[in-house]
């Protein structure tokens, strides 16, 4: 189960991280990369106090069935939030997410304030850079714990979960951190809506999974189930993306209207 872990932890941070570098780049092009990188270190270390300082608590005074019940629920919601929004997504609904919109939007809104490059450390700057990336972390967080104290098992302590999956988000970050300052530009070639559909997915999965075995349920095959959820899922997914795209062809037809086609215009 440890690949599981650190692949969602991984897929999930990036996702995240995204969306957070792109204010960071602001920071650094508008601003300077010296506070930027200030409030990311920053931001990195709170997350991961966090992370060490929940993760033990909940690791050594809730029995582990009573936590895989309560975070197998959570992740469930948590995982059907993030299955709304890329369904919405796929059956064009919902507009993408545009990384480059969102960063020069941004990048506006600070040189109208007047914020300009300083060689200096600039407060405002590290702050929200800050801000970012500890509020976009706190879901990295929210995964990180919520797997790595789940995830223990006879042959994986609570060390080495929680470990497995901060490695996952710490690559994650890492990775983005390093490709955006190699671009310094958005990264909107990244299938930012494909990587929440996935994370969606292996959410729901191991919420189900979990919460099930927080009621006492024993599952066919052990671990191997897992692949059969997510199998089930991804059926459920792909029928929802056909309905709502016929929705959405239908609601297209009526905001047409008789009155739109050629020839039946009024005088």
């Amino acid at each position: 189960m440890a690949w599981a872990i650190l692949t969602a932890a991984f897929l999930a941070s990036a996702v995240e991280f995204v969306e957070a570098f792109t204010i960071v780049l602001v920071v650094g092009l508008t601003i300077n990369w010296r506070s930027a990188l200030a409030g990311v270190v920053g931001a990195g270390a709170t997350l991961a106090l966090l992370v060490a300082a929940l993760g033990v608590a909940l690791v050594y005074w809730i029995p582990l069935s009573l936590l895989r019940l309560v975070i197998g629920i959570l992740l469930i919601l948590f995982g059907l939030k993030w299955l709304k929004k890329a369904l919405l997504r796929y059956s064009g609904l919902k507009p993408l997410h545009d990384e480059e919109a969102i960063f020069e939007e941004q990048m506006a809104a600070l040189r109208a304030r007047g914020e300009r490059p300083r060689p200096r450390l600039e407060p405002f700057g590290v702050a929200l850079s800050y801000k970012t990336v500890l509020l976009e972390g706190l879901e990295v967080a929210f995964i990180v714990i919520s797997f790595g104290s789940s995830a223990i098992t006879p042959n994986c302590s609570a060390g080495c979960a929680l470990g497995t999956a901060s490695l996952g988000a710490a690559a994650a970050g890492l990775l983005v951190v390093l490709i955006g300052l190699l671009l310094q530009a958005p990264l909107k070639q990244v299938p930012e809506n494909t990587l929440k559909f996935l994370v969606g997915i292996m959410l729901t999965t191991f919420g189900t999974f979990w919460g099930g075995e927080g009621l006492g349920l024993s599952w066919p095959l052990a671990d191997a189930f897992l692949l059969i959820l997510a199998a089930f899922y991804l059926l459920c997914s792909a029928l929802l993306v056909l309905w709502l795209k016929s929705l959405a062809r239908r609601r297209a037809a009526l905001d047409l209207g008789p009155t739109s086609l050629p020839g039946k215009g009024g005088d």
